[in-house]
Protein backbone atom coordinates (compact mmCIF):
# COMPACT_ATOMS: atom_id res chain seq x y z
CA UNK A 1 0.00 0.00 0.00
CA UNK A 2 2.67 2.14 0.67
CA UNK A 3 4.54 1.30 -2.68
CA UNK A 4 1.16 2.13 -4.17
CA UNK A 5 0.98 5.81 -2.78
CA UNK A 6 4.09 6.80 -3.19
CA UNK A 7 3.83 5.80 -6.82
CA UNK A 8 0.31 7.79 -7.29
CA UNK A 9 2.40 10.84 -5.99
CA UNK A 10 5.40 10.33 -7.96
CA UNK A 11 3.40 10.10 -11.09
CA UNK A 12 1.77 12.92 -10.24
CA UNK A 13 4.02 15.23 -9.83
CA UNK A 14 6.56 13.86 -12.87
CA UNK A 15 3.35 14.04 -15.46
CA UNK A 16 2.38 17.44 -14.27
CA UNK A 17 6.03 18.84 -14.50
CA UNK A 18 6.64 17.11 -17.80
CA UNK A 19 3.26 18.67 -19.33
CA UNK A 20 4.35 21.98 -18.09
CA UNK A 21 7.97 21.47 -19.62
CA UNK A 22 7.49 19.77 -22.45
CA UNK A 23 7.17 21.43 -25.53
CA UNK A 24 5.71 20.02 -28.76
CA UNK A 25 3.88 17.46 -26.72
CA UNK A 26 0.06 16.91 -26.20
CA UNK A 27 -0.72 16.73 -22.21
CA UNK A 28 -2.09 13.04 -22.57
CA UNK A 29 1.68 12.13 -23.33
CA UNK A 30 3.64 12.50 -20.13
CA UNK A 31 0.16 11.04 -18.34
CA UNK A 32 1.00 7.84 -20.45
CA UNK A 33 4.95 8.19 -19.95
CA UNK A 34 4.38 8.10 -15.97
CA UNK A 35 1.29 5.66 -15.94
CA UNK A 36 3.08 2.81 -17.68
CA UNK A 37 6.31 3.10 -15.45
CA UNK A 38 3.97 3.27 -12.30
CA UNK A 39 1.86 0.20 -13.29
CA UNK A 40 4.69 -2.01 -13.58
CA UNK A 41 7.07 -0.50 -10.56
CA UNK A 42 4.02 -1.44 -8.90
CA UNK A 43 3.26 -4.84 -9.66
CA UNK A 44 7.28 -5.75 -9.57
CA UNK A 45 7.14 -3.94 -5.93
CA UNK A 46 5.51 -6.97 -4.23
CA UNK A 47 8.39 -9.47 -5.41
CA UNK A 48 11.13 -6.84 -4.20
CA UNK A 49 9.52 -7.64 -0.79
CA UNK A 50 9.58 -10.87 -1.37
CA UNK A 51 13.70 -10.65 -2.36
CA UNK A 52 14.13 -8.25 1.09
CA UNK A 53 12.97 -11.73 3.21
CA UNK A 54 14.50 -14.09 1.00
CA UNK A 55 17.99 -12.19 1.52
CA UNK A 56 17.68 -9.82 4.15
CA UNK A 57 20.24 -7.70 5.55
CA UNK A 58 21.76 -8.80 8.81
CA UNK A 59 24.55 -7.84 11.14
CA UNK A 60 27.78 -8.93 9.00
CA UNK A 61 26.14 -9.76 5.87
CA UNK A 62 26.08 -6.52 4.10
CA UNK A 63 28.81 -6.62 1.30
CA UNK A 64 26.63 -9.76 -0.11
CA UNK A 65 23.21 -8.06 0.81
CA UNK A 66 24.17 -5.11 -1.67
CA UNK A 67 25.73 -7.36 -3.79
CA UNK A 68 22.76 -9.70 -4.30
CA UNK A 69 19.83 -6.43 -4.11
CA UNK A 70 22.32 -4.73 -6.93
CA UNK A 71 22.27 -7.76 -9.48
CA UNK A 72 18.37 -7.94 -8.68
CA UNK A 73 18.39 -4.67 -10.31
CA UNK A 74 19.13 -5.44 -13.66
CA UNK A 75 16.28 -8.24 -14.29
CA UNK A 76 13.76 -5.52 -12.44
CA UNK A 77 14.72 -2.61 -14.64
CA UNK A 78 14.48 -5.30 -18.26
CA UNK A 79 11.13 -5.97 -17.16
CA UNK A 80 10.15 -2.42 -16.62
CA UNK A 81 12.20 -1.40 -19.49
CA UNK A 82 9.96 -4.46 -21.37
CA UNK A 83 6.39 -3.12 -20.66
CA UNK A 84 7.11 0.43 -20.93
CA UNK A 85 8.30 -0.05 -24.88
CA UNK A 86 5.57 -2.13 -25.67
CA UNK A 87 2.44 -0.58 -23.70
CA UNK A 88 3.83 2.78 -24.80
CA UNK A 89 5.06 1.81 -28.56
CA UNK A 90 1.59 0.28 -28.64
CA UNK A 91 -0.37 3.42 -28.06
CA UNK A 92 1.39 5.69 -29.80
CA UNK A 93 0.39 3.10 -32.89
CA UNK A 94 -3.56 2.83 -31.73
CA UNK A 95 -3.04 6.58 -32.33
CA UNK A 96 -1.36 6.59 -35.59
CA UNK A 97 2.36 8.19 -34.16
CA UNK A 98 5.48 6.83 -33.19
CA UNK A 99 7.02 6.45 -29.86
CA UNK A 100 10.83 6.26 -30.72
CA UNK A 101 11.90 4.67 -27.54
CA UNK A 102 15.24 3.73 -28.50
CA UNK A 103 16.05 6.39 -31.08
CA UNK A 104 19.27 7.29 -29.02
CA UNK A 105 20.34 3.83 -29.53
CA UNK A 106 19.91 0.27 -27.55
CA UNK A 107 22.72 0.40 -25.13
CA UNK A 108 22.25 4.08 -23.75
CA UNK A 109 18.87 3.66 -23.33
CA UNK A 110 18.87 0.87 -21.48
CA UNK A 111 21.77 2.11 -19.47
CA UNK A 112 19.58 5.56 -18.74
CA UNK A 113 16.45 3.55 -17.74
CA UNK A 114 18.29 0.95 -15.36
CA UNK A 115 20.20 4.23 -13.66
CA UNK A 116 16.85 5.47 -12.51
CA UNK A 117 15.84 1.67 -11.62
CA UNK A 118 18.65 1.13 -9.56
CA UNK A 119 16.91 3.88 -7.25
CA UNK A 120 13.56 3.09 -7.79
CA UNK A 121 14.36 -0.73 -6.57
CA UNK A 122 16.49 0.83 -3.33
CA UNK A 123 13.66 3.38 -2.69
CA UNK A 124 11.45 0.27 -2.68
CA UNK A 125 13.95 -2.07 -0.88
CA UNK A 126 14.21 0.06 1.69
CA UNK A 127 10.38 0.71 2.12
CA UNK A 128 10.46 -2.66 3.43
CA UNK A 129 12.84 -3.03 5.08
CA UNK A 130 11.62 0.33 7.50
CA UNK A 131 7.76 -1.66 7.24
CA UNK A 132 9.42 -4.83 8.72
CA UNK A 133 11.47 -3.44 11.49
CA UNK A 134 8.60 -1.43 12.58
CA UNK A 135 6.51 -4.54 12.39
CA UNK A 136 9.02 -6.47 14.29
CA UNK A 137 9.42 -3.94 17.13
CA UNK A 138 5.74 -4.27 17.40
CA UNK A 139 5.76 -7.94 17.58
CA UNK A 140 8.51 -7.74 20.41
CA UNK A 141 7.15 -5.24 22.38
CA UNK A 142 3.00 -7.03 22.41
CA UNK A 143 4.71 -10.56 22.77
CA UNK A 144 4.33 -11.95 26.54
CA UNK A 145 7.27 -11.25 28.59
CA UNK A 146 10.01 -14.40 27.86
CA UNK A 147 9.00 -16.56 31.45
CA UNK A 148 12.74 -16.49 33.66
CA UNK A 149 11.57 -18.45 36.10
CA UNK A 150 13.00 -21.64 37.44
CA UNK A 151 11.35 -25.25 37.58
CA UNK A 152 11.87 -27.33 40.33
CA UNK A 153 10.96 -31.01 41.06
CA UNK A 154 9.73 -30.73 44.83
CA UNK A 155 8.94 -34.54 45.28
CA UNK A 156 5.90 -35.00 42.69
CA UNK A 157 5.32 -31.83 42.60
CA UNK A 158 6.78 -29.00 40.12
CA UNK A 159 7.53 -25.66 41.39
CA UNK A 160 8.35 -22.77 39.17
CA UNK A 161 10.08 -19.68 41.20
CA UNK A 162 11.38 -16.94 40.16
CA UNK A 163 14.91 -16.29 40.91
CA UNK A 164 14.07 -12.46 42.88
CA UNK A 165 12.13 -14.69 45.22
CA UNK A 166 14.71 -16.79 46.07
CA UNK A 167 17.08 -15.85 49.54
CA UNK A 168 19.73 -18.86 48.96
CA UNK A 169 19.93 -22.28 47.99
CA UNK A 170 21.87 -25.15 50.13
CA UNK A 171 23.30 -28.37 49.67
CA UNK A 172 21.49 -30.77 51.74
CA UNK A 173 23.23 -34.05 51.43
CA UNK A 174 22.11 -35.87 47.68
CA UNK A 175 19.48 -32.74 47.75
CA UNK A 176 19.74 -29.03 47.06
CA UNK A 177 17.44 -26.63 49.30
CA UNK A 178 16.09 -23.39 47.79
CA UNK A 179 15.14 -21.20 50.47
CA UNK A 180 12.06 -18.15 49.79
CA UNK A 181 10.60 -15.97 52.44
CA UNK A 182 6.97 -18.34 52.18
CA UNK A 183 8.83 -21.98 52.53
CA UNK A 184 12.01 -23.56 51.61
CA UNK A 185 11.62 -26.61 48.47
CA UNK A 186 13.88 -29.70 48.42
CA UNK A 187 15.80 -30.86 44.73
CA UNK A 188 17.41 -34.30 44.34
CA UNK A 189 20.18 -32.73 42.63
CA UNK A 190 24.13 -31.10 43.49
CA UNK A 191 25.20 -27.55 44.28
CA UNK A 192 27.37 -27.48 41.48
CA UNK A 193 25.03 -28.09 39.04
CA UNK A 194 22.53 -25.09 40.02
CA UNK A 195 25.26 -22.89 40.45
CA UNK A 196 26.43 -22.92 36.97
CA UNK A 197 22.39 -22.01 36.20
CA UNK A 198 21.96 -19.63 38.82
CA UNK A 199 25.53 -17.69 38.86
CA UNK A 200 24.08 -15.40 35.72
CA UNK A 201 20.85 -14.92 37.56
CA UNK A 202 22.67 -12.56 40.11
CA UNK A 203 23.78 -15.67 42.80
CA UNK A 204 27.40 -16.26 44.30
CA UNK A 205 29.24 -19.29 46.37
CA UNK A 206 29.56 -18.18 49.94
CA UNK A 207 30.31 -21.67 51.46
CA UNK A 208 30.93 -24.96 49.95
CA UNK A 209 27.42 -25.90 50.70
CA UNK A 210 25.65 -22.27 49.76
CA UNK A 211 24.89 -19.81 47.57
CA UNK A 212 23.31 -16.44 48.56
CA UNK A 213 21.53 -13.96 46.01
CA UNK A 214 23.01 -11.05 45.73
CA UNK A 215 19.95 -8.75 45.74
CA UNK A 216 18.83 -10.14 49.32
CA UNK A 217 22.42 -9.14 51.37
CA UNK A 218 21.59 -6.78 53.69
CA UNK A 219 24.82 -6.55 55.53
CA UNK A 220 27.87 -8.01 55.85
CA UNK A 221 29.67 -8.64 59.48
CA UNK A 222 32.93 -10.48 59.72
CA UNK A 223 34.02 -13.01 62.30
CA UNK A 224 37.63 -13.38 63.79
CA UNK A 225 38.43 -16.60 62.13
CA UNK A 226 38.00 -14.42 59.09
CA UNK A 227 34.17 -16.20 58.24
CA UNK A 228 31.43 -13.68 58.04
CA UNK A 229 28.12 -13.58 58.73
CA UNK A 230 25.52 -12.26 56.09
CA UNK A 231 22.12 -10.99 57.08
CA UNK A 232 19.43 -11.41 54.35
CA UNK A 233 16.42 -8.90 53.88
CA UNK A 234 14.46 -11.22 55.47
CA UNK A 235 16.20 -11.33 58.73
CA UNK A 236 17.58 -14.47 58.77
CA UNK A 237 21.66 -14.83 58.72
CA UNK A 238 23.42 -17.55 57.20
CA UNK A 239 27.22 -18.20 57.51
CA UNK A 240 29.77 -17.10 54.65
CA UNK A 241 33.23 -18.93 54.46
CA UNK A 242 36.27 -16.82 54.54
CA UNK A 243 37.55 -18.90 50.99
CA UNK A 244 34.56 -17.17 49.27
CA UNK A 245 34.64 -13.25 50.97
CA UNK A 246 36.79 -11.97 47.43
CA UNK A 247 34.91 -13.66 44.89
CA UNK A 248 31.48 -12.31 46.71
CA UNK A 249 33.54 -8.58 47.16
CA UNK A 250 33.90 -9.13 43.43
CA UNK A 251 30.42 -10.04 42.32
CA UNK A 252 29.21 -7.05 44.17
CA UNK A 253 31.18 -4.72 42.75
CA UNK A 254 30.72 -6.01 39.26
Amino acid sequence: MAVLLACLVLTFVNATSDIMESAGHHWSEPILWEATSAIIIVALAPLIGHAMQRWPFREGNLPAFLLIHFGLTIPFALVHIGFIFVTRETAYRLFGARYGFFDDGVAITLLYEWRKDVLVYAAIAATYWIFGYIAERNRVASSPSADHRIKLQDGGAAVFLSPDDISHVEAAGNYVEFHTAEKSHLVRDTLASWEERLTARGFVRVHRSRLVNRTKIAALTPRRSGDFEIALLDGRTVTGSRRYRAGLSESKSA
